[in-house]
């Protein structure tokens, strides 16, 4: 009788871990089917910006270019020289995937001329922040930076280039049926940051709200230009433009400046804006913006 308890013993051990492994297993199924969905949040992963290496900056403005922002180069007898000046000088940099530069000086019987030329590959080291976004947080710091004043309304409308604004007093006076009236741009004689002229720097028929350091909408993801005349003192004022664009994880800038050799003689706004404008096309049209 003893052996017999013994064994119904064991049977009903037996049955009773068969019906926990069950269980188990059931309950381990249903666990599985949740981390699965929970580890693929926890692990997703930015996108990569679109470009992953940078041209070589020294190349990247062709002759014909460099002829019509560097006149002096043009003007150099020596050969040798002269194809030197072409090929510009590299600037300092530690790491060519991440950035890289190219800067050309040229002297003409009118003027001292500078161009420099800089592209940004931006890397997120966020697995949360796509390089995109990395690259339109710099971007935005640097147009912070820039101070650009507010946009200038003038009697034919908002300055061309800039971001879109509010409708004119002259709409509003219309619609009121009053008579129209408009926001005339600040004379030449104000600060160059509201006026990029600061003198007659522009040329003739061109209003000054349309040369005002503005954002562009024709540029890249995003751009800006900035325009400032700096007085020297005895030497002449040296005029500097500078462009800056957003093509997804890139960023370029582009750094024109002119000083004349004669005091008094202003260089000229438009001019240098729609020069340093082109360059900056054909290097988002390179780039493949």
């Amino acid at each position: 009788m003893q052996r017999k308890a013994y064994v119904t013993g064991t049977a009903a051990l037996l049955a009773a871990l068969l019906a926990g492994c069950t269980s188990g297993s059931g309950d381990t199924g249903s666990t599985d089917d949740a981390n699965p969905g929970d580890a693929g949040t926890a692990t997703a992963v930015a996108q990569p910006g679109k470009y992953r290496t940078l041209p070589e900056a020294c190349g990247a403005v062709g002759h014909d270019t460099l002829d019509s922002l560097l006149p002096g180069i043009r003007q150099i007898a020596d050969q040798d020289q002269r194809d030197k000046a072409y090929q510009g000088e590299a600037t300092l940099t530690y790491d060519t995937d991440r950035t890289v530069g190219c800067r050309w000086k040229a002297d003409s019987a009118e003027a001292t001329d500078h161009l420099v030329v800089d592209f940004e590959r931006v890397v997120s080291y966020d697995n949360s922040v796509s390089d995109d976004s990395q690259a339109e947080k710099l971007f935005a710091d640097r147009q912070t930076a820039a101070d650009l004043p507010e946009p200038q309304v003038s009697a034919s409308g908002p300055a061309s280039g800039s971001a879109s604004g509010s409708p004119s007093a002259s709409s509003s006076a219309s619609a009121a049926g009053g008579e129209p009236t408009s926001t005339v741009a600040p004379s030449a004689g104000a600060s160059s940051s509201a006026s990029p002229s600061g003198s007659s720097g522009g040329s003739p028929g061109t209003d000054a709200a349309d040369l005002q350091p503005r954002t562009l909408d024709d540029l890249g993801d995003e751009a800006f230009l900035d325009d400032q005349l700096t007085d020297s003192g005895s030497t002449a004022e040296q005029r500097t433009v500078t462009v800056v664009f957003r093509t997804s994880n890139v960023i370029v800038t582009i750094e024109y400046a002119e000083q004349p050799m004669t005091v008094g003689v202003v260089p000229d706004s438009k001019e240098m804006q729609d020069r340093a404008r082109d360059l900056a096309a054909k290097l988002d049209d390179a780039l493949g913006g």
